[in-house]
């Protein structure tokens, strides 16, 4: 079971002026040049932004690509917050980067996806933060594995790192998608029914992979309540020298963050608590009778394996469980279900009662 996280809210981590709704991060995926960092600086101040982003140490798949600027790049940061005022961050991988951002005075560090997939690297980052109290933000490890991302946000909060938070950017996936990064919505839902307290944010960039899914990917991270957004701006997108597809100049940003419907925690009219109190009563309900369902199948799926025991039968039945599956998606969309859903619930069960029947099998006869 997971430990509870000691945080510090991010209203008192000193990064924005007010509080606001979402909480915004933006800036150039890469620094490529000083001209190109305060040209976007100045055009994100311009509308109100608090915290400027800009990657100076960039992982890349393939050696020959531009891999970030390198610590040059952080007197360029320092620039920044000395002429507009903003606070700065970077993405940072191993114990050099934490040294480097330190000396230079940079306010907040991200580690990135690649990087929170590894716990010896963590560790390394979590022992060169001990002792500081420098926010930081851990990305999504690059596949969906919720404990490693947990773990991550651990060794942390083990060092001493109180002000402490998450980006959610999406998963890697071999299957040809619309987005870049599948979504994996369900995980950030998890890790933040665990977590109500961490503050949330999410990086449609990196998760779309385009200027066209941003606002979409935006309105649904407000929907599902995350506190904020990092979104890469770069004042001439197509001339960036890394990701230049999924990048705004700083005046579309601003009418992308002007769209969105911000959704409130909670609602404060008496007629909204009723309504929604009686709401819930239905579901609790509803899930005692399905906890309950459950139940009764597993105990006949442990009958069935009893019985498989005794006429020597092995477990699976591939063509019982594929005709199965196959008829409960076809009842569930006669209820307006989603296949996708049908096919996680029905598959769980299905696990379950293997594992339920291999126990059976696995026991010695009296």
């Amino acid at each position: 079971m997971a430990k509870q996280l000691e945080l510090i809210p991010i209203s008192e981590w000193g990064l924005f002026t007010e509080d606001p709704k979402p909480y915004v991060i933006a800036g150039p995926c890469s620094a490529e040049t000083e001209e190109q960092v305060m040209e976007t600086a100045k055009g994100l101040r311009a509308f109100g932004i608090n915290v400027f982003r800009a990657g100076i140490w960039k992982p890349r798949t393939h050696p020959g690509n531009f891999e970030g600027i390198g610590t040059e790049g952080l007197k360029w940061l320092q620039k920044v917050k000395k002429e507009t005022g903003l606070k700065v961050c970077t993405e940072v991988a191993s114990a050099k980067h934490i040294f480097d951002c330190l000396k230079y005075g940079i306010d907040m560090v991200w580690v990135g996806a690649r990087t929170s997939a590894n716990p010896f690297l963590m560790q390394e980052i979590a022992d060169a933060l001990s002792g500081t109290d420098i926010p930081v933000l851990v990305k999504n490890p690059v596949n969906p594995d919720l404990d490693l991302w947990i773990g991550a946000l651990e060794r942390l909060n083990n060092a001493g790192i109180k002000k402490l938070g998450v980006i959610h950017r999406g998963f890697s996936t071999a299957e040809k998608k619309e987005y870049r990064n599948d979504p994996g919505w369900q995980i950030a839902i998890e890790l933040r029914t665990r977590y109500p307290e961490l503050p949330f944010f999410a990086d449609p960039s990196h998760m779309g992979g385009s200027r066209k899914f941003l606002q979409e990917i935006s309105q649904k991270s407000m929907d599902l309540g995350l506190e904020g957004l990092m979104v890469e701006s770069h004042c001439n997108p197509d001339c960036a020298l890394s990701d230049s597809k999924q990048q705004l100049v700083p005046a579309d940003l601003q009418v992308l963050l002007e769209s969105l419907r911000i959704r409130e925690k909670s609602g404060d009219s008496e007629d909204y608590k009723k309504q929604i109190d009686h709401l819930r009563a239905q579901i609790d309900i509803i899930d005692e009778n399905l906890l309950y369902m459950l139940n009764s199948r597993m105990q006949i799926s442990r009958k069935i394996g009893q019985f498989k025991k005794e006429n020597n039968v092995a477990i699976l039945q591939a063509t019982r469980w594929d005709s199965l599956l196959a008829k409960a998606v076809e009842s569930g969309a006669k209820y307006g279900l989603p296949e996708k859903l049908v096919v996680s619930v029905m598959n769980a069960i299905h696990d379950a009662s293997v594992e339920a029947q291999n126990e059976i099998l696995s026991k010695e006869d009296n």
